[in-house]
């Protein structure tokens, strides 16, 4: 025991090191032809599988790097097959809160419909009257509905056996079920996916069009936003992408725009119609006004940048905007209603889609970086802001940035994401483009970037999942040792994202669970994923340096060689020193 801590605290203190040296390396012009292979597929992809080397060597490196920015033309069959089972990953966001309804929703439609037991019925009838009558007086009047007592009935024991027997006798299953199968299908399709590419910006466009997956409604709308929105567009135009994400439900929701509401919107109702269709249940209403947070997160995140030019006063010529882009029934309550009766969900009317609501937007005059927005034009506005910001210079700035700092280094060379910046410019926002003016950079293929980025949790476990020829089925076992090295899927909570930074990842906590995945892997102590390693004969030496080579292509430091061979005993089995190469300082870099 006290060896393991030993090796682990000395490999620790060597990544450390290796990583405050990165930047201090000897520059050079360029990689080795077997670097730059090795380069490209950590980069491009989540690190090679066996044989894969030897593969891209055989076609051209140049020639695998325009087949990855055109994934359409690549058969993936196996990662599609990997995840056909997944049903989440097809069901439409309704037919998730038919089949995956929220407990507490379900009792409340249990109850509307007399299904409750009348013990249980008539106790909760009174438990929300006393909430009421409670909070009452606390309520300015015309505001908000009291919400219920803040018992809760899922803590019953009888409430909760009527909600299991309910969930069993209608083939129904609990929420949690939609989150497991969407992390699974992310890990199963970087493990085995050909469009390696298309998953990795997949996985920066996540992250830069963040969505917490905990905040209310976003677990059912996140398969959706995952199918719909990032997928399809993860390679396209950047105002294509920018469009879509605006109008996914899952954004709306999360940055609060579906319940933006122009000041005026109740003179407007009195004109063009009541509002009661959008109106959420009393307990969940809130007041009504303009809502600032995702014009506020459009700007700063997503398009312009902190320092991109924007004031307080665009932010709310920008929210003023968007008044109006909403959710239909964003809660889903009418699906677990025709779910409980067996009644088919109204196509033209479909739970958790996005919906322009004329009566709730704004459609006077605003002004958004010096563009007049002219009255009158509806949903157009929103449009015209997204068109405003797609095509503004500090977009292209920031964007290049943070693409030049996701594929060369943490502190990107300004003469390359100024050049990057231009491509984006004149490709119109084409991603493929832009990446392009990155990959074959002199920047890109060079010394200083190479092994010069730290995995992410994520990149991290699917890299070494594929260097030792893993196999996964993407479970809740992977899941969990994720979130323990700090990543959990969709789990960050504000908008920025997870850090791509080495020094939010470079700690002595972070490292030490990075060297225990290595170990666990490699002795097979992940449920869902198992390896068969080979054997290899001869002396501990010998054994450590065929698996460098193959794990690492022998690129290891001297120090962390050494370090690795002073805890290695004659009779240690295979999967020790496996683990131990995949908890290194260098196998942590990319």
């Amino acid at each position: 025991m006290k060896k393991s801590v030993a090796i682990l605290l000395s490999l620790t203190i060597i990544a450390a090191q290796a990583v405050a040296a990165v930047d201090k390396r000897p520059k050079t012009k360029a990689l080795t032809d077997e670097q730059r292979i090795i380069h490209v597929l950590n980069r491009l992809g989540f690190g090679p599988r066996p044989g894969d080397i030897e593969r891209v060597k055989a076609m051209g490196v140049e020639k695998y790097i325009n087949q990855q920015l055109n994934p359409e033309k690549i058969s993936d069959s196996v990662a599609e097959n990997k995840v056909h089972d997944l049903t989440v990953l097809n069901m439409t966001t309704a037919e998730l809160y038919e089949k995956y309804p929220q407990p507490g929703q379900l009792l409340r439609q249990l109850q509307a419909r007399g299904k409750l037991p009348a013990d249980l019925g008539e106790a909760r009838e009174n438990r929300v009257k006393r909430g009421a009558n409670a909070n009452a007086s606390e309520m300015p009047k015309n505001d908000a509905m009291p919400a219920p007592s803040p018992e809760n009935p899922l803590q019953n024991e009888k409430y909760r056996q009527l909600i299991q027997e309910y969930y069993r006798e209608n083939g129904l299953q609990r929420p949690e079920r939609i989150m497991v199968d969407l992390q699974a299908s992310r890990i199963l399709r970087a493990v085995y996916s050909e469009r390696q590419l298309q998953e990795v910006m997949v996985d920066f466009w996540t992250n830069h069009f963040n969505v917490f997956a905990g905040k209310g409604a976003d677990r059912w709308l996140l398969p959706a936003y995952d199918r719909d929105t990032i997928r399809p567009n993860a390679m396209s135009k950047f105002s294509t992408l920018l469009q879509a994400t605006a109008q996914s439900p899952a954004m709306l929701f999360y940055l609060d725009n579906f319940q933006s509401v122009s000041p005026n919107a109740n003179a407007n109702a009195n004109r063009r119609g009541p509002l009661q269709m959008l109106r959420p249940q009393p307990q969940q209403q809130q007041r009504r006004g303009i809502n600032e947070n995702y014009a506020r997160e459009l700007m700063e995140l997503h398009t312009l940048g902190v320092d991109g030019g924007y004031t307080q006063k665009d932010v709310q010529e920008v929210a003023r905007c968007f008044t109006g882009w909403t959710i239909f029934q964003p809660r889903g309550g009418a699906a677990a209603v025709n779910g409980m009766m067996g009644r088919e969900i109204d196509p033209g009317r479909t739970p958790g889609t996005f919906v322009f609501t004329p009566r709730m937007h704004d459609d006077g005059e605003k002004m958004v970086l010096g563009h007049k927005i002219p009255a009158g034009g509806g949903m157009k506005d929103g449009l015209m802001v997204l068109d405003i910001l797609a095509h503004h210079p500090s977009t292209a700035k920031f964007i290049a940035t943070k693409l030049v700092r996701y594929f060369v280094s943490d502190n990107p060379p300004q003469v390359l994401v100024d050049r990057v910046a231009a491509a984006f410019t004149k490709s119109d926002g084409d991603i493929r483009e832009t990446l392009k003016a990155i990959f074959f950079s002199n920047e890109f293929n060079s010394t200083e970037a190479y092994r010069a980025k730290i995995k992410r949790p994520f990149e991290l476990v699917v890299s070494a999942i594929r260097t030792i020829g893993a196999d996964t089925n993407g479970g809740p076992g992977t899941h969990q040792w994720i979130a323990r090295m700090g990543e959990p899927l969709y789990g960050y909570q504000t908008p920025n994202g997870y850090s791509d930074a080495a020094e939010s990842w470079v700690n002595a906590g972070g490292l030490l669970e990075r060297m225990n995945f290595g170990l666990a892997l490699a002795n097979n102590r992940i449920n869902g994923t198992n390896v068969s390693l080979s054997k290899s004969n001869g002396d501990q030496s010998k054994v450590m340096d065929e698996y460098l080579k193959q794990l690492l292509a022998g690129d290891i430091s001297a120090a962390t060689r050494a370090t690795l061979l002073k805890q290695l005993q004659p009779s240690d089995s295979t999967t020790k020193v496996v683990g131990l190469i995949l908890g290194t300082p260098e196998f942590q870099r990319q």
